[in-house]
């Protein structure tokens, strides 16, 4: 049976490996920070800090902020100088990187951070050095954003991400055509990939995506879950353990994100048995590829493209001394979401 992507947006897969696209937007920042002279003035220095670069989604923002910023340097005639760094996975490393970024002159700071409840001291060191910071798709915890000025939150809800995955299989178990309560005893038995242990959006995902099933009256089972990290490697190793144990018996594999489902499926194949249906979050272009092939069941469009812009555009506005509404849509005063979408087969067939 034929398959086709469903999705109410347009999607332009990424044709490079996330470590290259990654080294792409890291040569722009060669310039760093340092201010270069009175002819310099104009230019607007920002400082990128990223939790890891092995982060498949990660990479593409890093990849559409840095072809964005080349387009608005031709389109305003104004330099524009990125200085990207990469945290490791570790927060004293991007802490230390950080207080550089800062001391080399940066008028913006850009940061995905490494814990999210590490962002006040953060804030108060860019807070002292007179620089607004945007965090975006690692949402720090409420109170240090809401109270503070010049601090900004770019990303997708992590509740509607969990919301539209768990929409995704809800149409699925409401299909026929799809037999997804393989032993007819009409529960869903499923085993859940988490991100980080306490990750606000590995918490949100989880719950509601399940949510999504148990609101509409499915019955539920969960057989396992445990947290993979994010880590395509990771998750297949959690997969093949489940896999061992469960067999059959899993009719759904949830994932938070899009690297830790295709390791899921990376499992599945070394297994060998019937394929199983495995949801994630992210719409990466290998995850993509996947829902093209039949893998892949579905995913949620995290937008990786629409947070690179409205960084962009929020952090010129504030180099400028505009307000930031003038730029994005701002919500609450800190925060602008970016809406997700569904992505999924048309027509899955039997799994």
């Amino acid at each position: 049976m034929s398959r086709r992507i469903r999705s109410c947006c347009s999607l332009l897969p990424l044709k490079k490996t996330a470590a290259l696209l990654l080294a792409a937007a890291l040569a722009i920042g060669t310039a760093g920070c340092t201010h270069q002279g009175a002819e310099e003035r104009e230019t607007l220095r920002i400082g990128v800090a990223l939790y890891s670069n092995e982060d498949t989604f990660i990479a593409s923002i890093a990849q559409h902020l840095e072809r964005m910023v080349q387009e608005t340097e031709v389109a305003l005639g104004r330099r524009i100088n990125l200085s990207m760094v990469d945290g490791g996975n570790n927060q004293t490393t991007q802490m230390e990187q950080i207080d550089r970024l800062l001391s080399k002159g940066c008028d913006v700071l850009l940061v995905n951070i490494v814990d999210r409840t590490a962002a006040a001291v953060l804030i108060d060191k860019a807070e002292a050095a007179g620089v607004p910071v945007i965090f975006f798709n690692r949402q720090p915890v409420a109170e240090d954003i809401d109270y503070r000025e010049g601090v900004y939150y770019v990303g997708a809800s992590a509740e509607e991400s969990g919301r539209l995955q768990g929409e995704l299989v809800l149409e699925a178990w409401r299909d026929p055509r799809i037999g997804l309560d393989r032993n007819g005893d009409g529960i869903l038995q499923y085993v859940m990939l988490e991100g980080e242990p306490g990750h606000q959006d590995s918490l949100l995902r989880t719950e509601y995506c399940i949510k999504a099933l148990t609101d509409e009256g499915v019955a539920v089972e969960k057989l396992a879950g445990d947290a993979a990290n994010w880590n395509r490697g990771q998750a297949a190793a959690r997969m093949e353990q489940w896999l061992q144990e469960f067999g059959e018996g899993i009719e759904v594999v949830f994932s938070n994100n899009d690297d830790m489902a295709l390791g899921a499926i990376d499992a599945i194949r070394e297994w060998g048995g019937p394929g199983l249906m495995v949801v994630g979050v992210d719409a990466t272009a290998p995850a993509l590829e996947a829902v093209e092939t039949g893998e892949l069941y579905g995913t949620v469009l995290n937008d990786g493209r629409g947070i690179a812009r409205a960084m962009l555009d929020l952090a010129l506005a504030l180099a400028d001394g505009r307000e930031a509404s003038e730029a994005v849509d701002l919500q609450e005063g800190h925060y602008v979401w970016l809406p997700g979408e569904k992505i999924g087969q048309e027509l899955p067939g039997p799994f």
